[in-house]
Order: C-alpha cells, then sequence, then structure tokens
C-alpha cells in the first residue's frame, strides 16, 4: 500500500479544486454541483462546502446523482440497493459540474451522462475528479479539474477514505491480489 495524498494533501487539493471552480465560476448562479453515486457524494459534500465558504454564498445548486440503472454492466454486477437521486432544482440552461473520487475508465461518468439528460439539457457539463488515473481510459473522457494525477497498472487500485464514512482522509494505492 502507498498513500498517494495524506490528511493535509488532500484538504489542500481540495482547496486548491475549490478554488479552481470559484475562480471559473465566481458567484455560482447559474452553476450546479452534482456528485455521483456513492463515493463521489464524499467528495461533492466537501467542495460544495467549501465553494460556500470561498464565495460566501449560502445557496448552491447542488445535487446528487445515482447512476445504478445506467451503467452498461448493470446485469453484471452485483447491483445493491440504488441510492438516491437528489436534484431539488432545474439543470436546464445551467453549467454542472459532475463531481466524482476516481477517474478509471470513464465508464461511470459516460453513466452520469445519460443519467444527467434525463432531467433536462445543460448548457454546459464539466467534470471533476479527485483522482485520475489516465492512462486506464476506455473511453475519450478527460476532467476539467483534477486533484491528483497517478499513473496505475491494472493489477493496482485507488482507494479514497473520508473522515464521514470510513473515519480518516486518506488516498491510497494498493495492488489488487
Amino acid at each position: 500500500m502507498k498513500t498517494l495524498l495524506n490528511k493535509d494533501q488532500l484538504n489542500i487539493t481540495l482547496q486548491r479544486l475549490a478554488h479552481q471552480l470559484v475562480e471559473n465560476h465566481l458567484s455560482f448562479k447559474n452553476t450546479a454541483i452534482i456528485g455521483i453515486q456513492p463515493r463521489g457524494i464524499l467528495l461533492s459534500d466537501r467542495i460544495a462546502g467549501l465553494v460556500k465558504q470561498i464565495t460566501g454564498n449560502k445557496h448552491i445548486d447542488y445535487g446528487t446523482l445515482d447512476i445504478t440503472f445506467y451503467r452498461d454492466d448493470v446485469q453484471s454486477r452485483n447491483i445493491h440497493i440504488p441510492a438516491d437521486t437528489n436534484m431539488p432544482f432545474t439543470i436546464e440552461g445551467k453549467q454542472v459540474i459532475l463531481v466524482d473520487d476516481v477517474l478509471y475508465t470513464g465508464r461511470t461518468i459516460r453513466s452520469a451522462m445519460d443519467a444527467l439528460l434525463d432531467f433536462g439539457r445543460p448548457e454546459k457539463v464539466e467534470l471533476l475528479t479527485l483522482i485520475d488515473r489516465r492512462f486506464s481510459r476506455e473511453l475519450p473522457i478527460q476532467p476539467d479539474y483534477i486533484g491528483h494525477t497517478v499513473d496505475t497498472i491494472l493489477t493496482q487500485r485507488v482507494i479514497v477514505y473520508w473522515k464521514e464514512k470510513d473515519g480518516k482522509d486518506e488516498v491510497v494505492l494498493i495492488d489488487k491480489v
């Protein structure tokens, strides 16, 4: 096991990502942050909180998106009870920032795009990911905001631990054996 980001490095990375979003979207009046269930919401919760702190804007359109039934491997996976999609606003004509913790093959993001379009047609969609496993892509999907890029091999896995769920903040690389 190798630590990619410790607690302090993760906090600095989250601050940087939030500041990049504020730099590009300013007041967030026409922008929504949407976390992809399940683990992307832990990241998007933090990012949305930081953006509110930085902008002083108490209300930012923030939602969560469940992609369970949009996955191309839905038949072959052991599906758990789907999570809730919660978007109490319209995305029609908005700039949407999709958030996920690890970008690997790109299939999760493709599924999220399919699911998202069922809620309307956004003006623009951007992707924020904490970890980009750049050489593992199966689809032509690239993030707009990247916390950390890591080159991995197929036998390795990136795990993001969140204090709220796992009791600690850390990103690690492990070998799947």
